[in-house]
């Protein structure tokens, strides 16, 4: 069990402790702070607090966070669409839908469920028994390409070129509004939001439980109301390249959590695919580099925007 000591400053004088809670840097959302009051798992000056209890500057609050129950990843015969494979690796392209790994609200179906039957057991451990051979994710209703490590040694070596972004990760997006120029980037400190557990959010870099993300991107094609675009990661912060478009007014296509009220349902999710992936092979020094085509609910867009703006392909002139 974790426990962690909170103070409260002038600012937070008057909450009441789960609202205080909650704009800390706990990781947990509002309604299971509630649930932690309840069960008696926080404490104010060493006392279980009255539901009523309006904290007052100097109150030291204890906050103790269970161990999280075992989820148990069992191996599940669901077709992959593998695109490389061999004794130390392989790259999967994630259909959109499909959650990378079991986590409470999706103990199964997962990505590793999958890889734990195709591989016969046999993926690197330092994920845990939850992340068997993860090296990097992208979220459920995002789609594309994923490196797997088959092995410890191959997982390092993965994550050792992750932590340098020497990785290679280029995605295609449609995202809202039109652009002037036709390349840019967005750069900026990203933390989980304190208004909403579930987010991430932009913050000065000054901002501490925050960390430096960069996103380059360049114009693909115009459509009129939307724009598709090549977006190319430096770093890899939970929910970037949908934090960084919506904070420069671009909104990912689809997206139900950045992207605008009247979010376009039928995309069912973000407009956004992990389209390359390039690497050195930890054991082999090969570089490998893989490209995979736009999936279907993708390209049905896209036509519908053509058909919309005329059908004539926007075509980048770089010379």
């Amino acid at each position: 069990m974790e426990q962690r000591e909170y103070i409260v400053e002038a600012e937070g004088a008057g909450q009441r402790i789960d609202r205080f809670l909650s704009g800390e840097d706990t990781g947990l959302s509002r309604s299971a702070l509630q649930g932690l009051v309840a069960e008696g798992h926080v404490l104010c000056n060493g006392k279980a607090p009255a539901k009523s209890l309006k904290l007052k500057a100097g109150d030291i609050i204890l906050l103790e966070i269970p161990d999280a129950k075992p989820i148990e990843a069992v191996p599940q015969e669901i077709p992959l669409d593998i695109i490389y494979e061999d004794a130390h690796l392989l790259v999967v392209n994630k259909p959109k839908g499909m959650v990378v790994h079991p986590a409470p609200g999706n103990p199964d179906g997962t990505l590793v469920n999958a890889l734990l039957w195709h591989c016969k057991g046999s993926l690197s451990g330092i994920g845990g028994e939850i992340r068997p051979g993860i090296v990097h994710r992208i979220d459920k209703d995002t789609s594309g390409l994923l490196v797997v490590a088959k092995d410890d040694a191959t997982h390092i070596g993965l994550s050792q070129q992750m932590a340098v972004h020497s990785v290679e990760r280029a995605y295609n997006t449609i995202v809202y509004g039109g652009f002037a120029q036709d390349e840019g980037f967005v750069e900026s400190n990203l933390g989980r939001s304190k208004t909403d557990r579930k987010k991430m959010a932009v913050y000065p870099a000054s901002e501490p439980h925050t960390k430096y993300a960069y996103t380059g991107y360049k114009v693909l094609e115009r459509l009129g109301e939307f724009t598709m675009l090549e977006c190319r990661l430096k770093t890899g912060r939970t929910h970037q390249i949908r934090v960084h478009m919506a904070s420069i007014h671009h909104p990912v296509a689809g997206d139900p959590v950045y992207g605008p009220h009247n979010c376009i349902t039928s995309l069912h999710g973000q407009c956004l695919h992990a389209k390359t992936l390039g690497f050195v092979h930890p054991i082999t020094g090969e570089h490998l580099r893989f490209d995979s085509e736009l999936p279907d609910y993708f390209t049905r867009f896209l036509t519908t925007l053509r058909q919309r703006t005329g059908g004539i392909p926007y075509e980048r002139d770089d010379h």
